[in-house]
């Protein structure tokens, strides 16, 4: 069972969300309203993810999500937050967020962003995605990198698809493997390359080109 705590600062939301999750399945160990709490509440109950909202009365929710990524093992983090600003969510995703999803979006749409960030997959809402990779092609325009530690060809066949954006499904499926395969193969490719989360990857991909046809 996947243990999730959640972080937001109004009442209504918190139990919410976690009613949510815990009828969905999930283990709700933690939930808090404020960030330095949640610092230190999560280094004590080793949530596999954090439900976070960015919005919080003594920190911003960015600065959480980077002590949270200090962690080890480091739980994944999906942002749920009221704000879609660009700046907001360049933010939480340098800071080590997995995904980022609006507050507008249903239930539905939230247990199954839930599912796909405790998976490994980065999620964002509609739209955003498309900003996060407009941002990595910008960077990807300055000099390029010094070239980094060599990859295996399926290595390199599964981060061309996950710059595409593909979840891991749609990559076994293309590439006729299984759900736990790609998984390896993307964790494999993270220890190579030293990064640590999808979004990294996504970039690191992007820089070299590897996103085109």
């Amino acid at each position: 069972m996947v243990r999730v705590m959640v972080v937001d600062d109004h009442p209504m939301w918190r139990d919410g969300i976690s009613r949510d999750l815990a009828e969905a399945g999930y283990d709700v160990v933690a939930t808090v309203g404020e960030g330095r709490q949640a610092a230190r509440v999560a280094g004590t109950v080793r949530p596999d993810l954090v439900v976070l909202d960015l919005r919080l009365p003594d920190m911003p929710g960015h600065e959480v999500a980077a002590k949270l990524s200090g962690l080890e093992p480091p739980p994944r983090v999906l942002v749920l937050s009221a704000s879609a600003e660009q700046d907001d969510v360049l933010e939480a995703i340098k800071a080590g967020a997995s995904g980022y999803l609006v507050k507008s979006a249903s239930r539905e749409e939230f247990l199954d962003a839930v599912r796909r960030t405790a998976e490994g997959d980065a999620v964002f809402t509609p739209g955003l995605a498309g900003l996060l990779l407009g941002e990595y092609r910008r960077l990807a325009a300055q000099p390029a990198p010094a070239e980094g530690p060599r990859l295996t060809e399926r290595e390199t066949q599964v981060l061309r698809l996950v710059a595409k954006g593909l979840s891991y499904k749609q990559i076994a499926e293309r590439l006729v493997l299984s759900h736990r395969t790609v998984q390896n193969h993307v964790q494999n490719t993270l220890g190579k390359l030293q990064l640590h989360n999808r979004v990294e990857l996504v970039r690191y991909a992007i820089e070299r080109g590897l996103d085109a046809d």
